[in-house]
């Protein structure tokens, strides 16, 4: 998709990434933050500075709160893309917006998924968190053909990619904790925002 498109006349708001009140951060929550895989240790610990966080235990308590603040934030940036779908604009515009629509709706959806994964099984916990990244890049894709580089929905795409990197850390993390509970043929690393490294799973 290449052609350009104008955007509607309407004030949509700036999105509003969901981020806890920041508290004293636990050694979990230090410790996790610091692999270098994240890539952003700041955002990390400002995610993750919520008194959930601080009292996690361990490793599974603080992989489902990540998933949590997963969900929370595909589905913020969701509305963004459903406010503007509302309002008057091109057929293109609209074929855009559905794509990612239909690209935060799986994060959304993914996240959840993943949060039942971590306690019931590990197999494919950190291949469903990956598949997440590839719908969210083709919805960049999209806007990017479409010329439509609005500020908020850059912030959730970028927001997105975080918590996606964030999610395969604490997914291969309970992978070497519980390998009993993980199965996998080969592991893969690729990138995002071209500098966060993570792993997923080649079944």
């Amino acid at each position: 998709m290449s052609t350009s498109v104008v955007l509607p006349n309407a004030n949509i708001p700036l999105l509003k990434v969901k981020i806890p009140f920041p508290v004293a951060s636990s050694k979990l929550v230090g410790n996790f933050c610091n692999y270098e895989s994240i890539g952003n240790r700041t955002f990390c610990l400002k995610a993750l500075s919520s008194p959930k966080a601080v009292v996690a235990n361990d490793s599974t308590q603080l992989g489902i709160l990540i998933m949590k603040l997963g969900v929370a934030n595909a589905k913020a940036t969701l509305n963004i893309y459903n406010e503007m779908i509302k309002k008057p604009s091109s057929p293109q515009l609209l074929k855009v917006l559905y794509y990612c629509v239909e690209a935060y709706k799986y994060a959304s959806l993914s996240f959840e998924m993943v949060s039942s994964e971590l306690v019931e099984g590990l197999q494919a916990a950190n291949y469903d968190v990956t598949v997440i990244d590839l719908e969210i890049t083709n919805c960049e894709k999209e806007l990017l053909d479409a010329k439509l580089q609005e500020p908020w929905l850059l912030t959730g795409n970028r927001f997105m990619h975080y918590y996606i990197a964030v999610g395969c850390q604490i997914t291969s993390i309970l992978q070497l904790e519980k390998p009993n509970e993980y199965e996998a043929k080969h592991i893969k690393g690729i990138s995002v925002d071209n500098n966060v490294e993570f792993f997923y799973v080649v079944r």
